[in-house]
């Protein structure tokens, strides 16, 4: 018994500093560094860094990038593009209220999820499209700068269409697309059930983080999230832990970074920096790109203040949000990959909806 424990937490401690290897080629990690970099130094060089940090936001659709042909690279990227827009519109229509957006984010959520699965869609899924939800969800509400936001995101989706296609015709050549087909999940009652759970526990941990009163409740359903993206309860526990270990060392290098007062431009270039290093790094070791990705997101969100703002207290509170967020994703991996709770969820609906069809 004591031989099968030291092995189980030998394993575990292996797979949670195990490098992962990966057949991704290193011009993704510049292209996506160029999408999000340009639109900040557009921003920045226009004296609107606030515009060019939604723009970024939007260039983040590089990351949806298919391995296939030229025409299935800009059809993907233009619906994804699309959606991006969709998602920061409907975040942002209802962010007057905390408990209505909560609600909203909880079944854009549901449908966003149901959609990606039911296509199967590549990592990372419906990651992004709840992620600018949860941003938009929790900005102030301003019904006249609406229009002038989501054409910041459209301009930001729109920079990252044009180079993926010039970056499509340099690199087909060199690099044969592969053929893949669009996968239709058969199992509709199993992908409700994910989504419903999925939808819940955004609207509740973004409700969570409005009753808490913190400054940027996004963050908590952002962590959430990220964290039930796990395939398994042992991987949901395993992100868990990396996130928050992650989030710890890399809020210390954040803080480090902070204090060295940087300035405008040089907030700008350590976002491009961060960028490239964190998609080098996702596809190996999730903590070790959280290490990264906790300051580049600090600088995203906070990059109007956080050169002003006190270091500590702004470490304090990111820590507590993500931390909040990770504990709550993981309480929402246990449902989502608890199999007797969605078995019995999944012959509910189908009761349901025979009791339904028979009336």
């Amino acid at each position: 018994m004591e031989g099968n424990i030291r092995q189980l937490i030998s394993s575990e401690l292996k797979a949670l500093f195990e490098l992962k290897k990966s057949e991704r080629l290193w011009h993704i990690p510049v292209l996506a560094s160029l999408c999000v970099g340009l639109p900040l130094l557009a921003g920045y060089f226009a004296n609107h860094l606030n515009y060019g940090i939604l723009a970024c936001t939007g260039g983040l659709v590089i990351l949806y990038l298919p391995t296939t042909t030229l025409a299935q690279h800009m059809i993907t990227l233009i619906a994804c593009s699309f959606g991006f827009m969709v998602s920061y519109a409907i975040g942002i229509s209802f962010a007057f209220n905390p408990y209505v957006s909560s609600v909203v984010l909880s079944l854009f959520a549901v449908g966003v999820h149901w959609v990606a699965r039911y296509f199967d869609m590549k990592p990372p899924g419906s990651f992004f499209f709840i992620m600018i939800a949860s941003i938009a969800s929790a900005s102030p509400f301003n019904l006249e700068s609406i229009p002038t936001r989501i054409g910041l995101i459209g301009m930001g989706t729109m920079l990252a269409c044009v180079l993926a296609f010039f970056y499509s015709l340099l690199i087909i050549k060199k690099h044969p697309p592969k053929t893949e087909l669009i996968v239709v999940r058969k199992s509709a009652y199993s992908n409700l059930v994910e989504s419903a759970i999925i939808g819940t526990f955004m609207g509740a941990s973004l409700l969570m983080g409005h009753l808490l009163q913190l400054e940027n409740p996004y963050w908590v359903p952002i962590s959430c999230l990220a964290v039930m993206q796990g395939v398994s309860v042992r991987h949901v526990w395993q992100r868990s832990v990396q996130r928050i270990v992650g989030t710890f060392i890399g809020l210390s290098l954040a803080w480090l970074l902070l204090l060295l007062d940087l300035s405008a431009l040089d907030v700008v270039i350590s976002i491009l920096v961060l960028q490239f290093i964190i998609e080098i790094l996702i596809v190996r070791h999730y903590g070790l790109a959280v290490i990264f990705i906790t300051p580049m997101t600090i600088f995203l969100a906070e990059a109007g203040s956080a050169m002003t703002a006190n270091p500590n207290i702004l470490i304090y509170a990111r820590f507590l949000d993500i931390t909040l967020g990770s504990l709550i994703g993981a309480v929402g991996g246990w449902f989502l990959h608890h199999q007797q709770l969605r078995h019995k969820a999944e012959r509910q609906i189908r009761k349901t909806r025979v009791a339904i069809l028979r009336r």
